[in-house]
């Protein structure tokens, strides 16, 4: 019985023992029917107590570990481990899977919880990060995403009484999370003083923000939002594992044991304690309690499932039990009953009932148990240790009659003879032990001679022999009972076995696969009477296979569940169950067994591929003999390798690297040549891609005929004989769907991440590429019945299906679609949710869940055999579907059960397709069938014939009979499609009609065109000639068959006959008009590439070959006169001149050669000869008048042909990236500029232009076509643009501006954050050691020690000091984000409020009240700023920011509150923020590499839509103001408009056009600012003052000189179109920096700004009222009036720089500030303004007021240091001493000295008494670093400084002498303190201070608060003094880098704070 099929026999899965208890928690359930959810292995189990009855779930293929229940409770998700982890969540009443979440994870899914609606899923992985995510379940897609944490996490939940809160906790943590947008954002729990830092395990909830979490050391923490609030001590006596919350209250559950009840208020109720139970055990640990009603749920960690009635505590009873942790391997079955007994690691033996399903005795050992054996009546049980002994016990009772122990190592088998007299023992150490039962158990002998540990073993049925089973795979035969080898075959051959258990031997050899390893088996149980066999294997699987089974690979079913090793299968005494036995889920696995197999009724299983997967041809490698054999055709179509060495995709990345490579500064000077004026458009195409695709033929709503070939889809007017081309696809497309409606159009391409273009035939636009999920390309696509879906199959080797909701270029699902090709993918049209694929060998049918599949085989039975599918269809019941096979049968599929076949044609059905009644298929055998709609009858055939084409139809069929590809009715005509490219219609007649035709598959490459006429011949390797009309006629004109492929072609001169060059070397000449041979030589032994008559009277032919000589030959005569030697590579092409006396060539070694006709004598020309020269034809691609072609990485793209005009204007190229280009003709110089045009995939192999310069003609290589181009003649006035204007570089940019120029090199990664601002070393004060001041006198003389710093004593009026600065607020920031940001200005509330942003802070402030208010969200510099215009989202604002993973905020301006928060996708910063026209989507750009842009549904954070913007920067993106899809993006050296399609953005480069209005000479430029006009016109704003208009995406006029300089803002008022700009420029009488202009940017009005500067740079405006609003590069904020053109200051701010210099005055609110910008301004902090401002001319560091307040001291980054007079800011005197950096400058208390510190490491003293001369009097010496920071003492004698190396010095003043013992230190009084250094402020240093430093302090005037600042932004205030390390304090927010000064005004009221980079000020009130 050699039979290699399945078994008809299977297996259906009727009950697992166990639960899995250990290493999970949580994990039971009672669902809302009463039954009890639960898992292990990797299955699902739904148990209903009352009918002791389980229900199976098998969508997992590994063990699940984690569980949740929706809180409606009938739904279930479930988690699994394994390298690509999924969630299914099912249905706990049908146990069907409902959704699939995939890709989320890696390594596992550890936690699962539902929200309380139920709506969402969180879930942690068990991956190093812990990722959590939050899943939207229904549709499988990810709302959000964030790294957990570092160690691991045991539990998260949603909140229930908190919306969009969760909490997760574990190792050493809890975090309390926030979801807003697509962000979580953390709280780290704080434990403080309440409790311990300790391991959370479990979490529940109350209403308040209340949250309880249980812990390892068995306390309750309970926490009140991220505090913790109490400790209930002592809950549990150890780790709380469980905690579950219920209406009637909580209930824990712990490792010791016990169950604990709580009220709603967390109040004891009642303990259960199960370890002393009657159940119980010590050491029960409870991993899982759920409360309902009246019951208690409890699963143990060794699983156990108890529930307990509240009201009889005592009273458990148990409701499942399995093995323990541990591996299970032992298991045998009673010889007599349904019982069977297993033992495991867990050192238990269990008897267990198959008829009741329960445990029915157990006993304990003190070792491992890996064998046990009943002897043959039952009544002994001897069970086999790890340690080598065995126990024989009672079967009854489990008494022990015997212990033995005679080897050392595990025992893995033993078996009682059939006649119970003896027990055979197989133990790891190679010897089995024979042993008499009846004797006590005496040895009685002995079987060696294996090689290796003993694994299987078996009794003959007389007892007399044994055979047995090694790990080394020997199989060795025993006499028994003595224990002598048998080695005799005819002896061996004679034995019959009582049972088979062995791997080994040829009755077994089906069960391993063709090359596998012999130990993947591990258990086998033979059934002799069923002629099958049941195997366990290393991959969880359990299969049946026939007995015997001779041959290697046999068929098999297959049962999946247990999830990884399976260690044992046994049939039970009467062969109606199986028993499996799990390794490492130490499950038991009861099957029961039905011979007959399983009747159709029950096959709707649950899972992907459900367990049931019968028959599975997928996994069985044999030779098929049971299938028919293989089509040639189909052969070569499953062997056709897409792979291409270089894919389109890969240019942008070559370009990318070519930049890098340019910038790099390899650029040459020189100007490249110019691009042509005109250019062609393409007019039609032959050609039909039907060899290797199919059904890619369609009609559409309107009557055209749409198909594709090569790169394009075609659309085809039948009544005009036009052609209309949808070009967007950048490589072949390798198939096509359409709309149900007809109207819309799917077509999926080749390439390295294969796009899917969804297209309008009515229209030709995109509607949506779909992208990111396929590799190679993409082999079939479908739209579903409602069109809103579209399915897509890939050319990977998983052969991937993605279901796409293609509007919103969303992936719904993916799964993996089979292992062999898969041909066409359908969906089922009346159940939007099915699919059924068909390909090699198979037909799946496919449900899609939520985002996975799950899938059912179609099963043949013994209807029909297995065969290949190549098409497929539906009629109008939904469940019968038909598909077409390779035999030629189509085949009716009921279900997934084959009900019939019938035999439809001679060779493979390639196509079929549903009509309304009945179905047309096509065959191989090239007929055309009408069937009706049962299949019955077939009503009509078609046979393609050339006899049977209509009259007047145009072309002529190649072959009788092609094979058919594509069949579809449609407009009264069936249309076909054939292999061999035509297009066909038939009519219901009979009558055929050619619509198109191209060549065959293979390369076409040769091609000429009359000389006098509208024609064109083409050759190809398809063995035809072919001859076109390529006028308006389109067609082919006559066709040759040749006797092989021919690779060039050549008219002579009169046009007559044609010569074509073959292959192999020979070449014919044949008519022209009846293309019958004149002449045919075979000289040759390469091929042919280049064969050229010489121009008029055609005297010659010259004849290249790849033999490396060109032949010439003369017509007349027919001979051969001579040959061109000299080449030292194949000759690539050819060209005469027009004498007909000079021939040049090119060879494939890149020579250029000249030899002279007719005797081929080789010539040598200088350049300036060759240009000069007439040439016939210029073919060629090298010389220097060709260099300019060549793309500068020539060597991966090659150009295979060029050709020259007639005029001699233009050449044409074609190359191997599918491009057809026109350059101007000479192209001289490198890198020429060019227009260029797509449609041909890959190589382009010829171009050549008609006699009249009309036309072009392109042949493309593997794709088959050929594209007839239209040539506008020049001065035509459409210029026909190609892709490119501008070839892919920038042109050269005229004009500079260090404006833009500062913003274009800004370096934000530097900027951000952490970075230290100072260059410091040494050891942070808070890490050195502390000396304590010991010299303090042991007894007090009542000497109090003097106050540390003096309090202050100015008379503050009426005012009162606060007592101690508890608390600040900020109420003021003087500063505007304007140097580097633009349009970030606006006005809301109608114009009450403007909004902007300064340093982190969003600002609101009120023009009437000139208050501010602020968001303070962001954690760094804010750097983009918008409103949402639209009136239904009043005030929402959204600021971008910078950073590693910036955020970008969405927050209402009125409350402040966060409306989303959008992380994710961009990194750096977010530069451009912009709301779409509805105010739904959010358009952001990033500073990354990429300029990466992404369009968001700011909402819910989604993203829509993402791409590359640029290899440039991108300063700003814009959505039309009436638009949610269209877009523009400015920047340098470009300006871009983008349209949404999907979920790609689709970008077309501006075209400059010279033909516009004042466009004659205008070059691509920086672009900085974007206005809107109505009709599609956009205003964008250029670095040279000028600004372009664009209609489209075209140049349309020039407004000259808008501005004097760079225009770096325009605004578009909606209300009435008008626009202002904004601009860099000189005031002057007439212009002016902002100008209002029409709609038409015709006329404009300018207004000045009072800003008192020689130029005003305008970065920002605004218009709303009549007036508008202006912000600056300055950091100020005017509005201006439009009726006076008067402007008042709104805000004033430092400019670009940093900024340290601060200084308070004395006796007044007024504050001093000194900046890198030059300037030194006083500011008023009761009237927010400035009062003053100096220019110094050069930066300055720090200032200082002198005591009474007169003067104020400034110090510069130069050195110098100055003295101005408050009143008229005059300098009173200066002075340089120093080349460094002034740090600090003070003035002494008693205004005698001033202190100068710099960098140098100096404090120099400066008596001022003096006069303004400013002698130095003294200084600080042995100063070892800079010096930042100095305060006097109050009586003016000493002076302490900080340097650079973190130490504070004291010194005395004006001597400079340090001070060093510790006591006078400590006595000294100071009059201010500014230091971060001593053990007095030791603990404001953070803990993480190694990446910033505090920079700056400044103690109150009261002496007992401490403000800091330092370089992460915050400022923060603490107690002073501050002696503890790590002090507590409060932080504030706000600056976004740097806080490099804090001073507290003269009456502490107030704090100002200056930040670095950001140059704001920040004025704080104190409280």
């Amino acid at each position: 019985m050699a039979d290699k099929t399945a078994p008809s026999t299977a297996l259906r899965l009727e009950w697992v023992y166990g639960y899995r208890g250990h290493q999970c928690r949580n994990n039971l359930y009672y669902t809302a029917t009463k039954e009890v959810v639960y898992f292990v292995a990797g299955v699902g189990v739904v148990y209903n107590v009352k009918n002791h009855a389980q229900k199976f779930f098998l969508g997992h293929d590994d063990d699940i570990v984690s569980l949740a229940l929706h809180p409606e409770k009938t739904l279930v998700a479930t988690g699994q481990v394994g390298k690509d982890p999924y969630i299914c969540i099912w249905d706990s009443f049908n146990v069907q899977t409902v959704s699939i979440l995939k890709d989320g994870h890696s390594h596992g899914i550890g936690v699962l919880a539902f929200n309380k609606d139920g709506t969402r899923l969180v879930s942690v992985g068990l991956d190093p990060q812990n990722i959590i995510n939050v899943w939207d379940w229904k549709r499988g897609k990810i709302l959000s995403t964030v790294t957990g944490h570092t160690q691991r996490i045991f539990d998260c939940q949603f909140n229930p009484f908190k919306e969009n809160c969760l909490v997760s906790c574990g190792v050493k943590h809890i975090k309390f999370w926030g979801l807003c947008g697509n962000s979580m954002t953390a709280k780290k729990g704080i434990f403080g003083k309440a409790g311990e830092i300790q391991t959370i395990l479990c979490l529940s909830f109350a209403p308040n923000d209340v949250t309880y979490s249980g812990t390892l050391s068995g306390d309750v923490y309970v926490w009140s939002g991220n505090n913790l609030q109490r400790v209930i001590q002592n809950a549990h006596g150890a780790g709380i594992f469980t905690m579950d919350m219920s209406d009637e209250g909580y209930s824990t559950g712990s490792r010791d044991g016990c169950v604990r009840l709580w009220d709603t208020t967390f109040a004891p109720v009642v303990r259960i304690n199960l370890a002393d139970s009657d159940v119980g055990y010590r050491g029960l640990s409870i991993r899982s309690a759920h409360r309902r009603g009246d019951r208690v749920l409890v699963g143990t960690q060794d699983s156990e499932i108890i529930e307990v009635f509240i009201r009889e505590p005592d009273k458990p009873r148990i409701l499942v039990q399995g093995h323990a942790e541990g591996e299970l391997w032992a298991l045998t079955v009673h010889p007599k009953k349904p019982i069977f007994a297993t033992g495991s690691d867990d050192q238990t033996v269990r008897i267990w009932s198959m008829e009741d399903n329960t445990l029915m005795s157990r006993t304990e050992v003190d070792q491992n148990i890996r064998s046990v054996a009943f002897n043959n009546d039952g009544t002994h049980l001897a069970v086999g240790m790890a340690d080598g002994s065995f126990i024989v016990f009672k079967s009854k009772d489990l008494s022990e009659i015997i212990h033995i122990k005679e080897r050392k190592e595990v025992l893995h088998e033993m078996k009682y003879s059939p006649d119970g007299a003896y027990l055979a023992v197989g133990s790891n150490d190679n010897y089995v032990d024979i042993y008499a039962a009846a004797q006590r158990y005496k040895k009685v002998g002995q079987c060696s001679g294996s090689s290796s540990f003993i694994t299987h073993l078996d009794w003959s049925e007389d007892s007399k022999y044994l055979h047995t089973n090694s790990g080394a795979a020997e199989r060795l035969f025993y006499k028994m009972p003595n224990g002598k080898r048998v080695t005799a075959s005819e002896e061996i051959k004679q034995i019959r076995w009582s049972t088979w258990t062995g791997v080994l031997g040829s009755e077994a050899n089906g069960i391993w696969p063709k090359y596998a390893d012999t130990n993947d088996v591990n258990a086998v149980d033979a059934y002799y009477g069923g002629e099958v066999m049941v195997t366990g294997d290393d991959f969880g699987l359990v299969k049946l296979f026939r007995f015997p089974s001779l041959k290697r690979g046999a068929k098999f079913r297959k049962y999946v569940g247990h999830s990884a090793h399976v260690t044992n299968v046994r049939f039970s005494h009467d062969k109606t169950r199986v028993i499996s036995t799990g390794g490492g889920d130490h499950a038991i696995f009861m099957w029961r067994y039905n011979p007959e197999g399983i009747p159709v009724e029950e096959t709707d299983d649950s899972g992907h591929d459900t367990g049931y997967l019968d028959s599975n041809s997928e996994d069985s490698d044999s030779d098929l003999s049971d299938a028919a054999e293989l089509d040639s055709d189909i052969e070569r179509e499953k062997e056709k390798d897409y792979d291409r060495a270089v894919y389109k995709d890969d240019l942008n990345q070559l370009k990318r690297i070519k930049k890098q490579q340019k910038n790099s500064g390899t650029v040459d000077g020189q100007k490249r040549n110019q691009a042509p004026s005109e250019g062609i458009r393409l007019e039609f195409i032959h050609g039909y891609r039907g060899y290797d695709c199919r059904n890619n033929l369609f009609y559409t709503q309107s009557g055209e005929v749409v198909y594709h070939v090569a790169a394009v889809g075609v659309l085809y007017n039948r009544e005009t004989h036009s052609q209309r081309f949808y070009l967007e696809h950048s490589d072949d497309i390798l198939c096509l769907c359409i709309h149900p409606l007809k109207d819309i159009v799917a077509t999926g391409q080749l390439g390295r991440d294969p796009a899917i273009h969804v297209w309008d035939a009515e229209s030709c636009k995109s509607l949506a590429v779909l992208k990111g999920h396929h590799q190679r390309g993409v082999c079939a696509v479908d739209f579903s019945g409602d069109g809103k879906k579209l399915a897509s199959v890939g050319l990977d080797d998983n052969h991937c299906i993605v279901v796409w909701d293609w509007k919103r270029g969303e992936k719904l699902a993916s799964t993996r679609g089979h292992k062999d090709k898969i041909f066409v993918i359908k969906w089922n049209p009346h159940n939007h949710d099915k699919l059924v694929t068909v390909g090699m060998k198979h037909i799946k049918f496919w449900n899609q869940a939520g985002g996975g599949f799950t899938s059912k085989r179609g099963t043949f039975g013994n209807v029909g055999k297995p065969d290949t599918m190549m098409c497929v269809a539906f009629g109008s019941d939904p469940l019968v579907t038909y598909s077409g096979g390779s035999s030629g049968n189509v085949y009716i599929w009921q279900d997934l059960k084959l009900s019939k076949t019938i035999k439809a044609h001679d060779g493979p059905c390639f196509a079929m397709h549903s009509l309304d009644k009945g179905f047309v298929t096509g065959g191989k055998d090239g007929i055309v069938c009408l069937w009706d709609e049962t299949f019955e009858r077939c009503l009509k055939q078609y046979a393609i014939k050339k006899g049977s084409l209509a009259q007047g139809s145009i072309g002529s069929l190649i072959q009788d009979l092609p094979a058919l590809r594509s069949v579809v009715l449609g407009h009264g005509h069936i249309l076909v499609g054939t292999k061999t490219g035509e297009v066909l219609e038939l009519e219901k007649t009979g009558p055929i009609r050619i619509l198109a035709q191209g060549h065959m598959e293979s390369e076409i490459w040769g091609l000429c065109c009359h000389p006098t006429k509208d024609i064109c011949a083409t050759v190809s390797d398809d063995a035809t000639l072919r001859v076109w009309d390529l006028s308006n006629d389109h067609r082919m004109i006559n066709c040759r068959q040749l006797k092989i492929g021919a690779r060039c072609c050549d008219f002579k001169s009169d046009g007559k006959a044609i010569a074509v060059g073959f292959k192999d070397g020979s070449f014919t000449v044949v008519d022209a008009d009846t293309l019958n041979d004149m002449a045919t030589f075979h000289h040759r032994k390469e091929e042919i590439s280049d064969i050229k008559f010489s121009p008029e009277p055609g005297k010659y032919l010259a004849v290249a070959s790849h033999d490396n000589y060109v032949d010439i030959y003369n017509v007349l005569n027919s001979k051969r006169v001579g040959t061109c030697k000299g080449s030292s590579s194949y000759i690539t092409h050819t060209d005469w001149d027009n004498k007909g006396k000079l021939l040049m060539l090119n060879s494939g070694a890149k020579e250029q050669l000249f030899f002279e006709a007719p005797r081929g004598k080789r010539q040598a020309l200088r350049n300036r000869e060759i240009e000069s020269l007439n040439w016939a034809s210029w073919t060629c691609v090298l010389g220097h008048t060709c260099t300019g072609i060549w793309p500068s990485k020539s060597d991966v793209t090659d150009v295979n042909a060029t050709c020259l005009s007639h005029d001699k204007r233009i050449l044409a190229t074609g190359d191997d990236f599918g491009f057809v280009k026109l350059f101007q003709w000479p192209v001289q110089g490198k890198n020429a500029k060019f227009k260029k045009y797509v449609g041909h995939s890959a190589h382009v192999t010829n171009v050549r232009w008609t006699h009249d310069d009309r036309r072009l003609v392109s042949t493309g290589g593997a794709d088959t076509s050929m594209m007839v181009w239209f040539h506008d003649a020049p001065g035509g006035r459409d210029n026909t643009h190609g892709l490119s204007d501008d070839s892919d570089t920038d042109s050269e940019e005229e004009g500079y501006d260090s404006d833009v120029q500062r913003e274009k090199d800004m370096d934000y990664g530097s900027k951000t954050y952490t970075n230290p601002i100072r260059e410091t070393k040494g050891v942070k004060p808070h890490l050195q050691e502390q000396d304590d001041d010991d010299e303090m006198p042991s007894v007090s003389r009542g000497a109090s020690r003097p106050p540390k710093v003096k309090k202050k004593d100015t008379d503050l009026g009426k005012k009162k000091r606060p007592s101690k600065v508890q608390n600040l607020t900020l109420e003021y920031i003087h500063g505007y984000r304007g140097f580097d940001c633009r349009n970030n200005l606006h006005y809301i509330n109608d114009g009450e409020d403007i909004v902007y942003h300064a340093a982190g802070a969003g600002i609101v402030q009120n023009l009437a009240t000139s208050t501010q208010s602020f968001y303070l969200e962001h954690t760094d510099d804010i750097i983009c700023l918008t409103v949402n215009q639209h009136p239904k989202y009043k005030n929402i604002i959204a600021t971008g920011q910078i950073g590693s993973t910036p955020a970008v905020m969405v927050w209402d301006a009125a409350s402040k509150e966060t409306k989303s928060i959008i992380r994710g996708f961009h990194t750096k910063g977010v530069c451009s923020v912009n709301f779409s026209a509805t105010g739904k989507l959010l358009l952001t750009v990033g500073i990354d590499d990429n300029h990466s842009i992404a369009v968001w549904r700011w909402q819910d954070g989604t993203r829509i839509a993402q791409g590359i913007g640029h290899t440039k920067r991108i300063f700003l993106a814009e959505f039309r103001p009436d638009s949610d899809s269209s877009f523009v993006t400015v920047g340098v050296k470009h300006v871009m408009f983008w349209t949404i399609a999907g979920s790609q953005i689709l970008g077309k480069r501006g075209l400059l056009n010279t033909a516009g209005q004042n466009t004659q000479d205008a070059k691509m430029q920086t672009m900085l600012s974007i206005a809107f006009g109505a009709n599609d016109v956009t205003f964008t704003g250029s670095m040279s003052g000028d600004v372009y208009v664009w209609k489209n995406h075209t140049l349309a006029r020039v407004v000259q000189r808008a501005h004097q300089d760079a225009v770096f803002t325009l605004y578009t008022t909606l209300k009435d179109g008008l626009i202002v700009s904004g601009g860099k420029e000189r005031p002057s009488k007439d212009g002016g920096a902002v100008k209002l202009w029409d709609q038409e940017m015709k006329r404009c009005r300018a207004f000045q700004l009072d800003s008192g500067n020689s130029i005003d740079v305008v970065k920002s405006v605004c218009r709303s009222k009549g007036k508008i609003l202006v912000g600056t590069k300055d950091s100020e904020i005017f509005e201006v009036s439009e009726k006076d053109s008067h402007s008042t200051t709104l805000v004033q701010g430092h400019g670009e720089g940093e900024m340290w210099g601060l200084a308070c005055h004395p006796t007044k609110e007024q504050f001093a500030s000194a900046s890198d910008d030059t300037t030194v301004r006083i500011w008023n902090v009761e009237t927010k303004s400035m009062i003053n401002k100096a220019v110094i001319g050069s930066p300055a560091r720090s200032c200082a007021y002198s005591p009474d307040g007169e003067m104020l001291a400034v110090g510069m980054k130069n050195g110098e240091f100055l003295l101005l007079t408050l009143a008229t800011m005059a300098v009173w005197g200066k002075k340089r001493d120093r080349n460094k950096a002034i740090q600090d400058i003070r003035f002494s208390p008693d205004s005698k000295y001033l202190a100068v510190a710099s960098d140098d490491g100096c404090v120099d003293f400066y008596d001022i008494t003096q006069g303004p001369t400013l002698a130095r009097t003294g200084f600080c010496k042995g100063i070892n670093s800079f010096v930042f920071q100095i305060d006097f003492s109050a009586d003016s004698k000493y002076i302490q400084v900080g340097t650079g190396c973190y130490q504070r010095l004291v010194y005395n003043v004006p001597g400079g002498q340090r001070v060093t013992e510790n006591a006078s230190i400590g006595r000294i009084t100071w009059a201010t303190w500014t230091s971060v250094i001593g053990a007095e402020v030791v603990g404001i240093w953070p803990r993480k201070s190694d990446k910033g430093d505090v920079n700056t302090a400044v103690v109150t005037g009261n002496g007992n608060a401490l403000a800091t600042g330092d370089d992460f932004g915050f400022v923060k205030l603490f107690p002073f003094p501050c002696t503890e390390k790590y002090a507590d304090h409060k932080k504030f927010v706000g600056h976004s880098a740097h806080v490099t000064n804090v001073k507290f005004t003269y009456d502490d009221r107030h704090l100002i704070s200056a930040g670095g980079d950001d140059c704001c000020l920040f004025v704080w009130k104190s409280h």
